[in-house]
């Protein structure tokens, strides 16, 4: 990477990547029903509930311990889809709210991120967060 483009990749990766830390950043599993697909695996909100919905919420809103994905911080236009992986895979440090730092989220693949991710979107689609 050129030294031009480190600044830009760590600024993505700090800034944008807090939506995506924020993802992960509890990890673990949650009391919430986790959807499975027809083959038996979780689905985006099944991944969501195993892994982000402890300190996240289960309705997305935010805990005690994470902030909310449905607030205008997390649209698409200011933390990107690739700020959930890097935020997944790095951990996050705090910069938008109160809760500390997120760590790095284990066990999960590039494409359950995705999955999450995608997830995350479409609820916040339903209530206008665009």
């Amino acid at each position: 990477m050129s030294r031009l483009r480190a600044p830009r990749w760590a600024a993505l990766a700090g800034g944008l990547g807090m939506a995506a830390a924020v993802l992960g950043a509890c990890g673990g599993t949650s009391d919430t029903a986790a959807p499975v697909t027809s083959n038996g695996t979780l689905d985006g909100r099944g991944l969501y509930a195993a892994y982000c919905a402890r300190c996240h919420g289960g309705d997305l809103k935010g805990t005690t311990q994470g902030p909310p994905f449905l607030d205008a911080i997390y649209r698409p236009a200011h933390h990107g889809d690739a700020s959930f992986l890097i935020a997944v895979k790095n951990g996050v440090r705090p910069h938008h709210w109160n809760f500390g730092p997120m760590a790095p989220i284990e066990g999960l693949t590039d494409q359950q991120v995705a999955q999450i991710t995608a997830f995350v979107r479409e609820e916040q689609q339903a209530v206008g967060i665009r």
